[in-house]
């Protein structure tokens, strides 16, 4: 059994854990808030962005702009994945990664992938995904601007031929308690299949066609990848502050069992000095 001093110690080292993931918990709540609001104030404008390309990419084809192009079978397949660059955040980087890797392994023909997030890039190099580019995760609080290097780079590889499909996987902020992985096709634009959306599906673009969609489609793909890096914050900081106060708790009861042990020990060593004592008294 160990003695007074080894669990005191034990205790203290242990306090001083709580202490920390108490911090770390504060501190994603804080950032938390500003996530949320931040993924959940995007989130109609993405939509009805989806809804408006959609719309257009019924009536329009490659033949305006290459974007709008009908999705071939075959061909090299793109997959995004976003992750988080520290972890500390529970299950969330597993779940993804997971969901990935069984995307990953049923898929047929070329694939390579974009990883956003250092968890994500460590996890496809051990499994030998071949991956065209890395980036680093955009912190805690993500610009549009931030984006812009990374929708560049899956435009020019889309309009060139390189990959004929690019699909997107994150985590989903559903809730605080929960974040789901999901996966959306980002290219080709997948029309709308209701025709009542739109009466005749009549458009009227000025100047022309071609001129709307130079202007609206990169911005299109921007979005996206920006509501993806959004809801990847919002579930981080989620997942964060979930994960620290559950090791808050669990080092609070391991204080606990560590202190009934340490007072068990102290009455010992105190019934055993006075039986020590009367022994002695007897035998004089």
């Amino acid at each position: 059994m160990p003695s007074q001093r080894e669990i005191r110690r034990r205790i203290g080292s242990v306090g001083n854990i709580k202490q920390i993931t108490r911090a770390m918990q504060f501190v994603a709540a804080s950032k938390l808030k500003r996530a949320q609001d931040a993924t959940l104030a995007s989130r109609p404008y993405s939509d009805k962005l989806d809804e408006v390309l959609a719309d257009v990419a019924a009536v329009l084809d490659d033949e305006h702009h290459p974007l709008l192009a009908e999705e071939r079978q075959g061909g090299a397949r793109l997959i995004v994945l976003f992750t988080t660059d520290r972890g500390l955040a529970g299950s969330l980087n597993t779940n993804t990664i997971r969901f990935a890797a069984r995307e990953i392994a049923s898929s047929t023909g070329e694939l390579t992938v974009v990883t956003v997030g250092r968890k994500g890039t460590a996890a496809m190099r051990r499994a030998r995904v071949p991956i065209a580019a890395a980036f680093e995760g955009f912190g805690d609080r993500p610009a549009f601007a931030d984006i812009l290097p990374l929708a560049r780079l899956i435009s020019d590889d889309f309009l060139s031929g390189t990959y004929t499909r690019v699909h997107l996987i994150h985590p989903a902020f559903v809730s605080t308690l929960v974040q789901r992985p999901e996966m959306k096709r980002l290219l080709p634009i997948k029309p709308n299949p209701d025709d009542s959306v739109i009466p005749g599906r009549q458009f009227i673009f000025e100047p022309d066609p071609a001129h709307v969609l130079e202007q609206l489609l990169p911005r299109y793909v921007a979005t996206r990848l920006f509501q993806a890096v959004l809801e990847l914050t919002a579930s981080e900081q989620s997942a964060r502050m979930v994960a620290m106060r559950n090791a808050t708790d669990n080092a609070q009861e391991l204080i606990d069992d560590l202190t009934l042990t340490y007072n068990k020990v102290r009455q010992a060593n105190i019934t055993r000095e006075m039986i020590e004592i009367a022994t002695g008294a007897s035998s004089t």
